[in-house]
């Protein structure tokens, strides 16, 4: 299962007069830092442009760990997005690090676009890397009128 479905019991008892459905999605993935590195080593510039913003580069210092763990953050959140039949370009989903440390998503162009249609909002991020892997797991929700 990849979402849970949850039913306020009574909004009405905190002051909400209209019945809220909460659903979220997860999506989760690990990156082999093995495969970054190569691709790093043989497409270098090329590479990081295709993939990464700017920011994203800067922020980790352009490390392979670093690049791994955003890399499996952007596939966590095509999961959540669920894309069908539109290609998301890969800087469209930016992982950004904040100045205490932790990081957030923010998605552009054709990812924001998808997001909004889906009425998903609220998207959260852990990142984790070692010397071998890299792994992220993304959070969103989307509250509808029931």
């Amino acid at each position: 299962m990849d979402y849970v479905h949850l039913q306020w019991p009574n909004p009405a008892s905190w002051g909400v007069e209209r019945d809220v459905t909460s659903t979220c999605r997860v999506g989760c993935d690990l990156v082999a830092v093995a495969e970054v590195r190569a691709s790093l080593e043989r497409f270098a510039e090329r590479y990081l442009r295709r993939v990464y913003t700017a920011q994203e580069v800067r922020s980790c210092s352009g490390t392979p760990p670093g690049l791994a763990a955003r890399f499996a953050a952007k596939e966590a959140v095509v999961k959540v997005l669920r894309p069908a039949d539109v290609t998301l370009p890969w800087p469209s989903i930016e992982v950004q690090r904040q100045a205490g440390g932790w990081c957030t998503i923010a998605l552009t162009g054709a990812a924001a676009t998808l997001a909004a249609q889906q009425g998903l909002c609220g998207f959260d991020v852990s990142l984790s890397h070692e010397r071998d892997y890299a792994m992220a797991v993304v959070h969103a929700q989307s509250e509808r009128e029931g």
